[in-house]
């Protein structure tokens, strides 16, 4: 069973294992200083925290923390993220989480990205409703390197 809660210091040990799993950060494509770095992951976490602004819940899959998600931006930018652990993969749970969250937050619409090659976190997102809108390139840190992604939007429906 996937359910979300509110995030807890002890979440945060976990949120770093996987955000430093190297091939997460490969497909995920476009990662921060923070993936690398444990102070700047414990700085950027405590401001994640300590922002009213940001709706931040921490993932369990049948209790066991397995990932956050998150809507973060200003009124008419608001987006999504989402990180799950490499080993929950494939299973639902990306889809499960994003949808419980997108239940909890009223503003659309919501926006997110993708690198382009990252399936499975398209198919993430167009299973919760989001539609691609558009396409870019940027530079993507775990590929060092400029990356394609998508750009999706979830309507009012």
């Amino acid at each position: 069973m996937i359910s979300l809660r509110e995030v807890r210091d002890s979440d945060l040990p976990v949120y770093w294992a996987h955000l430093s799993d190297p091939e997460a950060q490969r497909v995920a494509a476009f990662t921060g200083d923070y993936h690398y770095d444990r102070e700047l992951f414990d700085r950027h976490w405590a401001k994640i925290r300590a922002d009213p602004g940001i709706v931040m819940r921490t993932v369990l899959a049948d209790g066991e923390v397995v990932g956050h998600v998150a809507v973060f931006g200003p009124p008419d930018e608001r987006e999504v993220t989402y990180w799950i652990d490499r080993a929950h993969w494939g299973r639902g749970v990306a889809t499960a989480a994003l949808t419980a969250l997108i239940a909890l937050v009223d503003t659309r619409p919501l926006h997110a990205r993708a690198a382009a090659d990252n399936t499975g976190s398209i198919r993430v997102l167009q299973k919760c409703g989001f539609v691609i809108t558009g396409r870019d390139k940027g530079f993507a840190r775990a590929r060092d390197g400029e990356t394609d992604e998508v750009v999706l939007a979830l309507e009012i429906a």
